[in-house]
């Protein structure tokens, strides 16, 4: 399976924003449903909410992608990011000095690998992905141009 590479970076934009929310308000409730949105997303990548959104409402809008990319190490990175919501939300919603620390501390994370893929199109999951890869010999393409 081929993605266009500007799906995810809207994904990681919202994803951004949802990770600002959850850190202004400590909302266990909404770093839960960004887990959610992570596992949905690293199961099937065309499915995740956000990219319904992108390829409904932002991608007729643009010209078709002049490259594509794999989705395994979009899958893997959003499985990883599911993990900084999941610890978000456990730790918010066990509340206390340490679980407010560590709520905060997850998902700042968390935000900062969203705003570095939406800003600057560095998805850290993704390279941590390529990285394994490439140690156990199993190098992947990180992108296929088009000829569209």
């Amino acid at each position: 399976m081929l993605l266009d590479p500007r799906g995810p970076r809207f994904a990681a934009g919202l994803t951004a924003i949802v990770f600002i929310v959850i850190l202004a308000t400590g909302a266990w409730w909404l770093a839960l449903a960004q887990a959610v949105v992570f596992a949905i997303t690293a199961v099937d990548p065309r499915k995740g909410p956000y990219s319904l959104i992108y390829r409904s409402a932002v991608a007729p809008r643009l010209k078709p992608p002049t490259e594509r990319e794999p989705a395994a190490p979009v899958r893997f990175a959003q499985a990883l990011g599911g993990v900084f919501a999941l610890t978000a939300a456990i730790a918010f919603g066990a509340g206390g000095t340490a679980g407010t620390a560590v709520g905060v501390t997850a998902a700042a994370f968390g935000l900062a690998a969203a705003f570095l893929n939406s800003a600057f199109g560095l998805c850290l999951g993704c390279e941590l992905y390529l990285a394994a890869r490439r140690m156990t010999g199993r190098p992947l393409a990180a992108r296929i141009q088009t000829d569209d």
